[in-house]
């Protein structure tokens, strides 16, 4: 099984805050959760916490641990370290998937990304992230313009080559 999402998908959010997960992504929920079994919903942590954002980060538990690890190498007490452990520790919301593949968004995550009627999902490797379909679109398009704006005949794929490669 794939421990990357991939897609898109619209769903509606009900006036609990309810909302389906498109099923491939709760796939990738279950691999990537080490303590999930046919009788145990699956876990994943939502991140709220960077304001710069106008989304829900959602990562799986394989996910966010690797990200403790890299928090718990810095230095103790750093600047840099108290900002990631607030975002990712203290502005976080540990969750799981119910039995009918639907997710539980707070009113105060629905307020952090404006979400409404609709909820829009969209992959980002191994994590995903939820908007508000209108939100995501304006993001989208000025994706697109910087897009727009490179050369006709720039390949995006050679952005990999500057990538770091692990040993």
């Amino acid at each position: 099984m794939a421990r990357r999402f991939r897609g898109e998908s619209l769903h509606k959010v009900d006036g609990k805050g309810r909302v389906s997960i498109p099923a491939l992504f709760r796939r990738v929920i279950e691999v990537c959760d080490p303590n999930w079994h046919e009788k145990l919903p699956p876990e994943l942590v939502i991140v709220y916490g960077d304001p710069r954002k106008r989304y829900l980060e959602c990562y799986t538990i394989e996910a966010i641990e690797e990200v403790d690890r890299k928090i718990d190498k810095m230095p103790r007490g750093s600047r840099e370290r108290k900002a990631l452990e607030r975002i990712f520790n203290g502005h976080s919301v540990s969750t799981s998937v119910d039995e009918t593949g639907r997710l539980v968004l707070s009113a105060k995550l629905r307020e952090k990304a404006g979400i409404e009627g609709e909820a829009y999902f969209i992959a980002a490797g191994d994590t995903f992230q939820i908007w508000n379909p209108e939100t995501y679109e304006q993001d989208q398009q000025q994706a697109e313009e910087w897009l727009d704006a490179l050369p006709e005949d720039f390949d995006p794929l050679s952005f990999l080559d500057s990538a770091e490669v692990p040993q």
